[in-house]
């Protein structure tokens, strides 16, 4: 069964920085596109970035590009979010995704609560 645990979360002063991590079993975090999305209070899931399964590309919503990046720890199985230079409108409930063959989300964790705040 497929299963993601997000953590890393919390509360962070604007322009700090949070790394969020992704656990995953099931299934190698090295073989499937993965995604990481969020989601606002009050608002729909907003896409962040997806990473493909090769690792040779990745793609970033222009509202966090030059700010957040995305790895993976094979070793580990688990996936990564480094946020940096965080702004308030970054608060929100983040989820890592697993993408199928057709880019479609197939898994999706419990999420990981991050507040940029002072």
């Amino acid at each position: 069964e497929v299963h993601l645990v997000e953590s890393g979360g919390g509360l962070v002063q604007p322009g700090g920085s949070l790394r969020l991590s992704c656990a995953a079993s099931g299934f190698t975090v090295s073989s499937s596109s993965m995604s990481w999305v969020r989601q606002a209070p009050g608002k729909g899931l907003e896409w962040v970035l997806t990473i493909n399964k090769g690792s040779t590309f990745t793609a970033y919503a222009d509202s966090v590009k030059g700010r957040f990046t995305t790895s993976r720890d094979n070793a580990k199985n688990a996936l990564y979010l480094q946020m940096n230079s965080l702004k308030p409108e970054d608060t929100a409930i983040y989820y890592c995704t697993k993408l199928d063959e057709t880019g479609r989300t197939s898994a999706r964790g419990q999420g990981t609560q991050v507040t940029v705040s002072s």
